[in-house]
C-alpha cells in the first residue's frame, strides 16, 4: 500500500523525516482500480442511497456510522452552529462586487478562524468541535455572501431543516420540495471526500507545519478554486450552457479540441479511466431532469460525454453531471464550486485529524533542474537574456518605476 500511495503521488520524495512517504489513510478508497469507491469501508454509491450528509459527515470524522442518540446529538450540533457571527455578514457587504464566490468564502472561513471561540486550543478535542462548527456554518456563508452580493438580505438557516433543506432555503427563501432536497444530498454526500485530491493534499500539507485548522481549511479552499480541481464545474456549467443543444456538441467540442482548449469536466488524470462517484451522479441527472421535464438537459450532457469518449477516449469526472444537477436545482454556475467545498469540507476536517493524530511534515523536495556552478558576473559585466525584459530592456516593474520617476511620483 505505501508503495502504490507515493507512486500516485507523481514521485515527491520523502524528507527524510517522514514526509510523502507517509501518505496512508483509512478515511476513503477513490481510485477505480481499486473497486468500487468507498468511505471508511462503505460503498460511496449505498451511502448515497441510503444515507444523509450528515451521517456522512459524522462517518468521515469518526470513523463509524453513528447510532440513534449520537446523530441526534451531532445533527444538533450542526443545528446550533449554522449562524454567522455578525462581523461575517458585515465583512460580506464590503467585499467587492466582482470578487469570486471562492474568494470570498475563503476569506470567510480566515475570519472565522480569528472569532472561534477555541482559536488557541489545538487540542484533538477541539479540532472536532472546530471541524462541526466549519461544516455548519459554510453553507450559510456561502448563501449569505451570494444573496448580499445581489443586494438582497441573507436568509437565517431554520434549526428544523436538514443541512441540504437549509441550503436550498437559505438560497431561495423558499421550502425546497423533497426531490430537491435528496438530490442536494447525494450530490454533498458525493463530494464529501476526495482521498488524495489537490485540496484534500494541500489540507493536510498546511496542518503538518503544525498551524492552526481554519489555516488549513483555507488553503484548502484556494486549491479547490482551482479549473482543473473543484473549479471544473463551474467550468463545465458555463460550457454546456455555451452549447446549448444535443446536436450542437459534436461540432463545438471538436472545435475547441481543434484550438487545443481542454474540456471541463473530463480529465487525463487519476480519473482518467473513470470516475467511481460518476454513475451515481449521472444517475441522478437523468432522474433529476425526468422529474421536472428536463430531459433535453440531460440528452445534451450524455451527447457532450459521447464526444469525449470518442474523440479523446476519455470519461468525465463527477464534476461533469454535478454540473448538471446543480444547473437543474437551480444554482447558479459561481455557486458550483462552493457547495463543492461545503461538501468536501468533512473530508478535509477528517484529512486534518488524521494527519495530526500521526504528524511529520509533509515537505517532499524538489529535483533540481537549473544551472550550476556559475561565476559571480560584475553589474557591468551582466548581459540581459532575450525575454526577459521588454523593448527597452527593463522588467515591467523597472520600467513603471522608471516612469513614475518621470511623473514626480514616488510609487
Amino acid at each position: 500500500m505505501r508503495e502504490e500511495v507515493v507512486h500516485r503521488m507523481n514521485g515527491l520524495r520523502n524528507n527524510g523525516s517522514g514526509g510523502a512517504g507517509d501518505a496512508v489513510t483509512s478515511i476513503s478508497e477513490l481510485e477505480p482500480e481499486l473497486g468500487k469507491p468507498a468511505y471508511r469501508g462503505y460503498d460511496v454509491g449505498t451511502l448515497a442511497e441510503r444515507s444523509t450528509y450528515e451521517e456522512v459527515a459524522y462517518l468521515l470524522l469518526y470513523g463509524r456510522l453513528p447510532d440513534a442518540e449520537e446523530f441526534s446529538c451531532f445533527s444538533s450540533g450542526l443545528a446550533k452552529n449554522r449562524e454567522l457571527p455578525r462581523e461575517v455578514i458585515e465583512m460580506f457587504r464590503r467585499i467587492p462586487p466582482t470578487a469570486h464566490a471562492m474568494d470570498i468564502l475563503r476569506t470567510a472561513v480566515a475570519f472565522l478562524g480569528m472569532v472561534d471561540p477555541e482559536a488557541h486550543d489545538h487540542s484533538r478535542e477541539a479540532l472536532f468541535r472546530k471541524a462541526v462548527r466549519t461544516i455548519a456554518k459554510l453553507p450559510t456563508a456561502i448563501a449569505a455572501s451570494h444573496r448580499t452580493s445581489r443586494g438582497l438580505a441573507p436568509i437565517s438557516p431554520m434549526h428544523q431543516l436538514s443541512h441540504a433543506q437549509n441550503i436550498l432555503y437559505m438560497l431561495s427563501g423558499y421550502g425546497p420540495d423533497e426531490d430537491a432536497v435528496n438530490a442536494l444530498d447525494i450530490v454533498l454526500i458525493l463530494y464529501a471526500e476526495g482521498e488524495s485530491d489537490v485540496s484534500s493534499f494541500t489540507a493536510r500539507v498546511t496542518a503538518s507545519s503544525f498551524t492552526d485548522y481554519h489555516s488549513a481549511v483555507t488553503a484548502a479552499i484556494g486549491s479547490l478554486k482551482g479549473r482543473l480541481h473543484g473549479g471544473a464545474n463551474e467550468q463545465a456549467l458555463r460550457m454546456l450552457l455555451s452549447i446549448g443543444r444535443a446536436d450542437r456538441s459534436a461540432s463545438w467540442i471538436k472545435d475547441c479540441l481543434s484550438q487545443t482548449r481542454g474540456i471541463a469536466g473530463f480529465s487525463h488524470g487519476a480519473h482518467a479511466r473513470g470516475d467511481g462517484r460518476m454513475g451515481v451522479m449521472k444517475d441522478l441527472s437523468r432522474t433529476l431532469a425526468g422529474n421536472i421535464d428536463e430531459t433535453d438537459w440531460h440528452t445534451l450532457c450524455e451527447a457532450v460525454e459521447q464526444v469525449m469518449q470518442r474523440e479523446m477516449n476519455l470519461s468525465c469526472t463527477v464534476d461533469f453531471y454535478a454540473a448538471s444537477v446543480l444547473h437543474m436545482l437551480g444554482i447558479p454556475a459561481e455557486l458550483c464550486t462552493p457547495l463543492f467545498a461545503a461538501g468536501r469540507i468533512a473530508g478535509w476536517s477528517a484529512h486534518i485529524i488524521e494527519q495530526l493524530d500521526n504528524n511529520s511534515v509533509i515537505a517532499p523536495r524538489f529535483a533540481y533542474q537549473g544551472l550550476r556552478n556559475l561565476e559571480y558576473p560584475t553589474l557591468r559585466r551582466r548581459k540581459r537574456q532575450a525575454g526577459s525584459g521588454g523593448e527597452d530592456g527593463l522588467t515591467p516593474l523597472c520600467s513603471q518605476a522608471v516612469q513614475n520617476t518621470t511623473q514626480g511620483k514616488l510609487f
